[in-house]
């Protein structure tokens, strides 16, 4: 097809198909690499955007993209999908105790990091003010997919995983104002003005979610779909709602997008294991596809200059920034001095940062390169160092040890609406204190009763003494009175065993 005269040639269905094919190759790369980085201890984000650096134009496939706008879109709709996933699987009851002390840590830590952070950039490195307290502020954000990542593949106390995930769920909100506050064009007149816009806008965001996240589990809980699939569909729906709600209300849609997951993810929705599968294969999709376009987005021979700059400011918010705000805001908790040092190691950075550095490009701040740059540095550097050498740093602190609790049940509820009632799918297992308990025993509320037990392939209608095994499926009938009743007793016994009434065992557990 001839090209216009002044203008691009249009998109045919060939380029489509090459765009595709490119696209589908990627993934498979990127899902290929999961698998290296799992073996290897590698952080997969650093191989994604190796993926995206050899795509680029220094490496083999040559591709010039310098669309900083662009990738600033894509990174901001990719994290709105990473906190929602994150919020989803965040448990409430790990998150409760910690809240204080993660609200502080994502408040006046972040103050405290930038502080640091900015008057070393400055100083040691020479940039000017305005520079210096952008990279502060943009490396201040622990990274929502990076600490979500790695903390759930390691045995830690519920405190010190509530108070990281948490903190990396709220953290992303103040950042964000401040980098857009040191990137606008005029100058910031004063600091309490500034303060007062981050504690107005973190009010309303806050609020936004948590509205949206109960008036969505209401309505999935009251609404029966005709088809499962549109469980997960609907509440990635709501999370995105919650966003752009607290966007357009001038608040933080960022927190409003975490909070509103959160109270989802606890709510006990119908079929919410396959809610959670479908979350956590959009959030991969999110973080391939960012970390690939921000490997695009780099060009590795310009950054020989700012290797040494990022060395130095990494050095000194990762042994003096990160540690001093962890001890300043955590100690008021009695936090003892093991996990103070755990957490002050597991300050993990990632995509987050670097997204926010496109920032002061997209406004045309002086030295906006150079920024990207030292940033792009400074992640790639401390991620390599920091996250494998976290599941050492735990088990050599003694944090790791008793920290596995019973493994909570697979419960998946899929709504009866014409016979007012709810089917439980409920799977048992390993660790689940459920194994060895009879039927009888469960001693589940009036209206609720296991009809059906599927145990190694094969199917049959239990006895009162039957006796459950790890592994074992069982179909639950419940009313819709008893339904939420039945659920908690279930997840009691599986967590407490068959005297859990007894021990005090609440049944409270993911998804409740």
């Amino acid at each position: 097809m001839p090209v216009s005269q002044g203008r691009e040639r249009p998109l045919t269905v060939h380029d489509l198909n090459q765009l595709l094919l490119v696209c589908s190759l990627v993934l498979l790369v990127a899902v290929a690499a999961v698998r290296i980085s799992s073996r290897s201890g590698l952080p997969s984000l650093l191989v994604y955007m190796g993926i995206g650096v050899a795509m680029g134009q220094d490496g083999i496939g040559d591709i010039k993209f310098d669309n900083a706008e662009l990738t600033q879109v894509i990174g901001y709709a990719a994290l709105v999908v990473i906190l929602a996933e994150g919020g989803l699987g965040t448990k409430w009851k790990e998150v409760k105790p910690a809240l204080p002390a993660a609200t502080t840590l994502a408040l006046a830590g972040v103050a405290v990091s930038v502080g640091v952070t900015a008057t070393a950039a400055h100083y040691l490195t020479g940039l000017e003010w305005r520079q210096a307290l952008i990279v502060g502020a943009v490396v201040s954000s622990t990274d929502a997919a990076a600490v979500f990542s790695v903390l759930r593949k390691i045995p830690l106390p519920a405190r010190v995983t509530g108070t990281l995930e948490a903190e990396s769920g709220f953290n992303d909100a103040p950042v964000v104002i401040l980098v857009v506050a040191f990137s606008h064009a005029g100058p910031i007149e004063h600091w309490y003005v500034l303060v007062g816009e981050i504690a107005l806008e973190l009010a309303i965001g806050a609020a936004i979610g948590i509205a949206v996240g109960f008036l969505g589990s209401w309505g999935l809980r009251h609404v029966a779909l005709p088809a499962s699939g549109l469980y997960p569909i609907a509440v990635m729906a709501i999370a995105v709602v919650a966003y752009a709600a607290g966007a357009l209300a001038h608040g933080s849609g960022f927190l409003a997008v975490y909070l509103a997951s959160m109270v989802m993810g606890n709510a006990r929705l119908p079929h919410w294991p396959a809610t959670r599968g479908f979350a956590d294969g959009l959030g991969w999709i999110a973080q391939i596809g960012m970390f690939v376009l921000l490997g695009l987005l780099v060009t590795p021979h310009e950054l020989g200059d700012d290797i040494l700059p990022a060395l130095v400011i990494g050095l000194v918010l990762t042994m003096i920034a990160r540690p001093l705000s962890v001890v300043l805001c955590l100690t008021p908790f009695r936090v003892p001095w093991q996990e103070q040092t755990l957490m002050s190691w597991a300050g993990l950075r990632g995509a987050v940062p670097i997204i926010l550095a496109t920032i002061p490009m997209v406004g045309g701040v002086e030295d906006s390169r150079r920024i990207f740059n030292v940033v792009f540095v400074l992640v790639v550097v401390y991620t390599l160092v920091q996250g494998p050498t976290l599941p050492w740093l735990a088990r050599k602190l003694r944090l790791g040890e008793d920290a596995e609790a019973a493994a909570d049940l697979g419960i998946e509820s899929a709504p009866l609406e014409r016979l007012r009632g709810h089917l439980l799918s409920v799977t048992i297992p390993e660790g689940s204190k459920m194994h060895g308990v009879e039927i009888n025993e469960l001693r589940l509320p009036a209206g609720a009763a296991v009809t059906l037990v599927v145990r190694d392939g094969k199917s049959f209608v239990p006895l009162p003494t039957t006796v459950l095994r790890r592994g074992d499926e069982l179909l639950v009938v419940a009313t819709d009175p008893v339904r939420d009743a039945a659920e908690r007793r279930l997840r009691a016994v599986g967590h407490g065993g068959k005297l859990a009434g007894w021990l005090g065992t609440n049944g409270e557990g993911p998804g409740s």
